[in-house]
């Protein structure tokens, strides 16, 4: 069994040229590509109003999936860590504009300008720390926190990944929320091993909290019934709001340094000898605020 490229080297080593041009050129992975990206086109649920939008595609790789957002007549931005993955991009004339950057960094665009964002297999990788200075956690706070930002309200974003476990999945999920953002997990072919594609939706601004979540696709291509989205744990969509109230802080009035617990002090201090001012009335009195 092929190791996962997570596993094998960090995304900007992995992909070099020879594997770049070799991922680019196979047919099987063209389709694949075209097959995911138009699946999460849908899950953006974009209106249908004739305006062409301004999309984001995180790790676009070598623009594959930038070609499916241009066949829909939208605009969009490329963003990879992946040099040699950007050259071929170029080489291919995609009509993106193209971004050398580290997601796990921030993206770093302008707040409330993107429409929506797809990802294709790229946000796990966030999930591992190829370096010592590298800390999932953080790394993924700082990608959907500056993903947060820049999208409008109400826009959308959708995540195809390959989570290697549960916690990844839950990593990621809690990360999302953690930002601000509503939605969760939509599961595709739940029940089949081979065809199984797990889309992360998420929503952000005031209007998220009531936005729905798609179902996910059975084998037949049709939307998931319920009795399917109940027997699959993984077809439960989160929902979480940005604005949640802060837990109140419950006062410790039990300091233990009132009047009895001075006049004991001052008693110890008087029993080894130390002079000791002698009680008053005004012994452990609260002093009253002077602003």
């Amino acid at each position: 069994m092929a190791s996962r490229p997570e596993v094998v080297a960090p995304p900007e080593i992995f992909y070099d040229d020879s594997e770049a041009r070799k991922y680019t050129s196979s047919s099987r992975i063209v389709q694949i590509q075209a097959t995911l990206s138009e699946r999460a086109l849908e899950l953006l649920a974009l209106p249908d109003d004739g305006v062409p939008k301004l999309l984001l595609d995180i790790g676009c790789g070598s623009g594959l999936s930038g070609e499916t957002l241009t066949e829909n007549e939208h605009h969009w931005i490329g963003l990879d860590i992946s040099a040699s993955m950007l050259n071929v991009a170029l080489e291919r004339e995609v009509e993106g504009d193209l971004l050398l950057g580290d997601m796990g960094q921030g993206l770093g665009l302008r707040p409330g300008v993107i429409d929506g964002a797809i990802s294709i297999s790229a946000v796990q990788w966030l999930c591992n720390a190829d370096k010592s200075s590298h800390n999932p956690r953080l790394r993924l706070k700082a990608f959907f926190t500056s993903l947060y930002k820049c999208l409008t309200n109400g826009a959308r974003a959708v995540f195809q990944v390959y989570p290697e476990n549960l916690d990844q999945r839950e990593l990621i999920l809690n990360a999302a929320m953690h930002a601000g953002f509503a939605g969760g997990i939509v599961v595709d072919f739940p029940h089949s091993s081979k065809r199984r594609k797990e889309f992360l939706v998420l929503t952000c601004g005031q209007r998220s909290v009531n936005v729905s979540i798609s179902k996910g696709k059975n084998e037949d291509g049709e939307s998931c019934s319920d009795e399917d989205s109940e027997n699959e744990e993984n077809q439960t969509v989160c929902i979480s709001d940005r604005h949640r109230p802060r837990k109140k802080q419950k006062k410790n009035n039990n300091s233990g340094k009132g009047k009895e617990w001075i006049l004991r002090k001052k008693e110890q201090m008087r029993r080894r000898g130390n002079a000791v001012p002698p009680d008053t009335k005004y012994t452990g009195r609260k002093r009253k605020d002077r602003f």
